[in-house]
């Protein structure tokens, strides 16, 4: 069984992840599980900590429940460390995944939701040793929760900054950097190189 663990308290997030985890691997047994003491979005580093002790307790009742590989979904990688050191199965960050898949491309950005999770991302790629890679962290200035209340408005705003990064960065690939953008590359088919999302790059490790 794969648990997709959502850090915060917004259930229809959620919802997207699973609903999406499930047709991209059918045949798997599939559970979303909300952090329902977790804040309503995680945006920078307050958030951040603020959801890790409901998340590690979600962590632990996942792997008692039978889990065999634990998803964090949220982008920031949140307790993702604490959260391998708790459990003995796989955890996997959509972040790490997402990294990871974007630089076996080459020079890839990183397009965010607002300029405060910048600084939490650029310390994660520094982390895995991939800033060579990263030619920007950018920001869409799109709040987390609109890509879920308002993705008629909020995609095209991720996707004109990743078109922009395109266009500016000298890049291979563009990392959606956050759980929320799950739908963005379905709705630019054409884009110009790849439109990686964290959910199905961690799926895709599942997989090997």
């Amino acid at each position: 069984m794969i648990v997709i663990i959502n850090p915060n308290s917004t259930a229809a997030m959620t919802e997207t992840l699973l609903t999406t985890a499930r047709q991209m691997c059918p045949d798997a047994q599939i559970e979303g599980w909300t952090s329902h003491d977790g804040p309503p979005a995680i945006q920078g580093p307050q958030d951040g900590a603020a959801c890790i002790p409901p998340l590690l307790k979600l962590v632990k009742k996942a792997y008692d429940a039978g889990a065999s590989v634990i998803i964090i979904g949220c982008f920031d990688d949140t307790g993702l460390t604490e959260a391998r050191a708790l459990v003995p199965c796989p955890v996997i960050g959509i972040g790490q995944a997402a990294y990871d898949k974007a630089a076996q491309l080459g020079r890839f950005s990183v397009v965010t939701t607002l300029a405060v999770s910048i600084p939490v991302l650029e310390g994660n790629i520094a982390a895995l040793g991939l800033t060579p890679l990263c030619a920007r962290v950018r920001a869409s200035g799109v709040p987390v929760l609109d890509l879920d209340i308002d993705p008629a408005t909020a995609i095209p705003r991720v996707l004109a900054e990743a078109r922009q990064a395109v266009t500016e960065d000298g890049i291979s690939a563009i990392v959606l950097g956050c759980a929320g953008m799950v739908d963005v590359a379905a709705n630019a088919p054409d884009f110009p190189v790849p439109l990686i999302d964290g959910l199905r790059a961690a799926l895709e490790r599942t997989m090997q």
